[in-house]
């Protein structure tokens, strides 16, 4: 064998190895049900559909991609709630955030945030907004305290107002203008 297809062959099998390695971390961390997906369609206020939000298991959290329409310009709060019911005009059949571990609310609050906290939404002056986040403290995976697959369900909410991300219990978002059960 030439020195050059020893290297060549060196350089495999250390490629080998680090891709064998790099799977075998994967498969420890990563749940049976990585690249699930859940697609939620959103209603607002008056029951009429406003978009929809993807929802994708990642072995790091839940990817969510969300597409809305019809909504008002600015920031507005955006948060998964305990209960998949959304009952229009106020939405309050969603229930308080998703919170199983018993936080507090926010990512500024030293004691959370929620497992349902996600970043505001930034609606343009069109009252369009995509937007693609990971939720990192849920799963879609059945039976896990954080799964947002439960009896009775759960439930993305689009606030009026921006999420100030410290104040408990909702970041100060006001009122629930859209909703969209996770099923």
């Amino acid at each position: 064998m030439s020195k050059q297809t020893g290297v060549w062959a060196a350089a495999a099998l250390l490629l080998f190895a680090a891709v064998s390695c790099t799977n075998h971390v994967k498969s420890r961390e990563v749940s049976a049900d990585v690249g699930t997906k859940r697609v939620v369609e959103l209603i607002g206020t008056n029951g009429a559909k406003v978009g929809q939000a993807e929802l994708t298991e990642m072995s790091r959290g839940v990817h969510i991609k969300v597409e809305a329409f019809n909504l008002v310009p600015g920031k507005h709060g955006f948060h998964i709630h305990e209960s998949g019911k959304c009952e229009p005009p106020g939405f309050e059949s969603a229930g308080g955030h998703f919170n199983p571990m018993n936080k507090q609310h926010g990512f500024d609050n030293p004691n959370g945030p929620h497992a349902g906290d996600l970043p505001n939404l930034f609606v343009g002056t069109d009252g369009t907004v995509t937007a693609e986040m990971v939720a990192k403290y849920v799963t879609l995976s059945e039976g896990q305290p954080n799964s947002l697959i439960r009896p009775g369900g759960t439930s993305l909410v689009i606030h009026e107002n921006a999420d100030d991300y410290k104040t408990d219990p909702a970041g100060n978002s006001g009122g629930r203008i859209a909703c969209g059960r996770i099923q």
